[in-house]
């Protein structure tokens, strides 16, 4: 085979690779297997640029930017749909079409109407010439360059007997997920994000640099022909479709055929249901006559075919006034603004309510009482404000301005890293958070305590007997014995368990706390750091920030948290209801024999998770590393030990078990 004949054998297998990905959903090989596959023919290509071809699947980005879009006029024009805004109108065109036809029943191609923009691209001879945008329907702009750059639509078309001649029609379009990846990547540049996938589609198919286009994640699903020479076309809209299917061109896959309006109508149900779910924005549904020669009787209107109707959704944005902002607290103290509106219908419903989502987001809307909002509502996901409609602002509207206390317990209200979170720091008192609290504190990796599970917490909290942690430690007996499903020895097992867990360590009191941002580990340098609570209490900003682990936002959320007088009181209510904690012997900052020393970790350890091992390391003055190398100190092995056991082996390097640990790990003074 020669070096001409094996580039295009390469072109033919990567073109076929792309068939059953785009168009058939069913892969042929792994990702990597194609990324090899195509890397050696771009190889081939640079090594022998005498054979490429534009239609080659390596020629999808232009090398330069475009000064201006050229103009396509549309032979023959592509054509508007007509609305059908509810069930009525709908019936009102079958029956227009029934009529005119002169028949009972009518078959219908029905698919989803893409929220998108109208493309129709050119063929020759099975190669890519021209692509445009529909414009007035009359007249549109070139977008050849752009069109090439979506790799779910073929260069060249698939077969053995092509079209002299194809147009095909199609809408162009931003999946969800690439819409809100674009979005996160135009917020973290510091760009307005797009309002929705259609704009997103839109303003990335009309770049005059391809590169952006390329950059950009649109697909393409083809819904007609507009020209064709040199093959005949089946007789029905639906074989149209499964024509342009075998060429190598991507289909809708709900498309379907159905007969009657009703059968439209229970379509349009399904899609409804379904909405929410699909990858791809929709805004109703299309009915087509499925008989082309139907479809040519009933001909044309000026814009509009009279064959087929697109009948639409309830909007599912729409105008309204904002007429306060509460905010709400979450079980885990987040702090959620909630917009209360002038009652407005949207997607089928009437919206009283909409998130903001935080105070970033309404710094971000410029939102304010007052205003005119837009909101918006898909399918079954929350309604949310999405914009201001600045020209309708009262005069005396005024900034919002975010609390800084919590509405509901009144504590101190901590801002996390990039302001998006804001969270209430009473954790151990808000009302808001009492359940939350409550289960982690009593969980295994906090106090202990068995038999207090989500169900019993949820009891006692909703009969009035815990209103904050400090109140476990006042259970009695007969309190327990009129609750519902409770035995003697339930009730006994449950006070032993709160009775043992009153001696605890420092670390697991101060996890058990619930403090923001402070797990385990954290927990454990504190501990280490300190040794007692009031130093901890006392810590400045600075001093915690000084420690291991412990960034500025963990600082301000511990320190936040102590300066709470509801906080200190529920602390000092447990101390004085007997949890208590072995004083822990001020030690060496750092052991000298530690310091800078290189741990790795490796399987199970028996008495101590691995995440309270490397904190206890690193509150030593160790490092910790994921990998064995020739710098690592010491490799501590548990059970089910992995790969890095044996690689320190290899590399004569230190291996600790579980007691070799617990002696390093040890007081000095023990």
């Amino acid at each position: 085979m020669d070096t001409a004949e094996q580039i295009e054998q390469l072109r033919d297998q990567i073109r076929d690779y792309n068939y059953h990905y785009y168009v058939l959903d069913d892969p042929l090989v792994p990702d990597a297997e194609y990324d090899r596959q195509f890397r050696h023919l771009l190889s081939l290509e640079q090594q022998y640029p005498e054979y490429l071809t534009p239609d080659s699947p390596t020629c999808r980005v232009g090398d330069k930017p475009l000064s201006h879009f050229e103009s396509v006029r549309h032979q023959p024009p592509m054509l508007s749909l007509a609305n059908a805004m509810d069930d009525e109108e709908a019936r009102a065109f079958d029956k227009r079409i029934r009529q005119k036809l002169e028949l009972i029943t009518v078959e219908y191609n029905v698919e989803p109407k893409l929220d998108g923009l109208a493309v129709s691209i050119l063929y020759e001879k099975g190669r890519l010439v021209r692509a445009a945008t529909r414009g007035d329907g009359t007249v549109g702009e070139d977008v050849t360059q752009n069109i090439r750059t979506i790799d779910s639509i073929p260069l060249r078309l698939r077969g053995d007997e092509l079209p002299a001649m194809l147009e095909v029609r199609g809408e162009v379009y931003m999946p969800k997920a690439g819409f809100d990846e674009l979005n996160k990547k135009q917020q973290a540049a510091g760009k307005k994000p797009f309002a929705n996938p259609r704009n997103a589609a839109a303003g990335s198919l009309r770049q005059l640099d391809p590169k952006i286009t390329a950059s950009r994640p649109l697909d393409m699903f083809s819904y007609a022909i507009g020209r064709v020479e040199g093959i005949k076309l089946p007789g029905t809209q639906s074989g149209r479709l499964a024509v342009l299917k075998n060429l190598g061109l991507r289909v809708c896959p709900e498309v379907d055929v159905v007969m009657g309006i009703d059968a439209c109508l229970s379509y349009m149900e399904l899609l409804g249901r379904k909405r929410a779910h699909l990858p791809y924005e929709i805004d109703g549904v299309v009915y087509k006559v499925n008989d082309i020669a139907q479809q040519e009787a009933l001909g044309n209107l000026s814009r509009a075919p009279r064959w087929a109707i697109a009948h639409k959704f309830p909007p599912q944005e729409e105008m309204t006034i904002l007429e306060a902002i509460d905010v709400q607290v979450g079980r885990t103290g987040a702090l959620t603004p909630v917009a209360r509106l002038k009652p407005v219908f949207v997607g089928g419903v009437t919206i009283n309510n909409a998130t903001l989502h935080n105070a970033a987001e309404i710094k971000r809307l410029d939102v304010r009482v007052g205003d005119t909002v837009i909101v918006h509502r898909a399918g079954d996901v929350i309604p949310k404000v999405t914009g201001v409609v600045l020209s309708r602002r009262p005069e005396n509207a005024v900034p919002y301005e975010f609390p800084e206390v919590c509405p509901v317990c009144g504590s101190d209200v901590a801002v996390e890293e990039g302001g998006i979170i804001t969270r209430c720091s009473g954790g151990l008192f808000c009302d808001a958070q009492r359940k939350q609290s409550i289960k982690h504190f009593v969980s295994k990796n906090a106090m202990d305590i068995d038999g207090m599970g989500d169900k019993r917490v949820e009891q006692l909290v909703d009969v009035g007997l815990i209103r904050d942690v400090s109140d476990i430690y006042r259970l009695q007996m007969e309190q327990l014995l009129k609750l519902e499903r409770m035995a003697e020895k339930s009730a006994t097992n449950i006070l032993n368990a709160i009775e043992k867990s009153k001696q605890t360590t420092l670390p697991r009191f101060l996890y058990a706390l619930g403090i923001p941002q402070v797990g385990e580990a954290t927990a454990l340098i504190l501990a280490s750091h300190f040794t007692d609570i009031d130093g901890i209490r006392s810590a400045s900003i600075e001093e915690l920030q000084s420690l291991d682990d412990v960034g500025p936002v963990v600082a301000l959320d511990i320190a936040t948290f102590f300066r709470q007088t509801h906080n200190l009181e529920v602390i000092e209510r447990l101390i004085m209801a007997g949890v208590y904690w072995p004083t822990i012997e001020k030690r060496m900052q750092h052991e000298p024999e530690l310091m800078g020393k290189v741990f790795v970790i490796t399987g199970t350890l028996s008495e101590m998770s691995r995440s309270e091992a490397k904190a206890r390391l690193q509150a030593l003055g160790a490092k910790i590393s994921s990998s064995v190398s020739s710098k690592t100190d010491y490799v501590v092995v548990g059970e089910n030990p992995g790969s890095k056991a044996v690689k320190a082996i290899e590399l004569g390097i230190e291996r600790l078990d579980e007691e070799g640990l617990k002696q390093i790990l040890r007081p000095s003074s023990a």
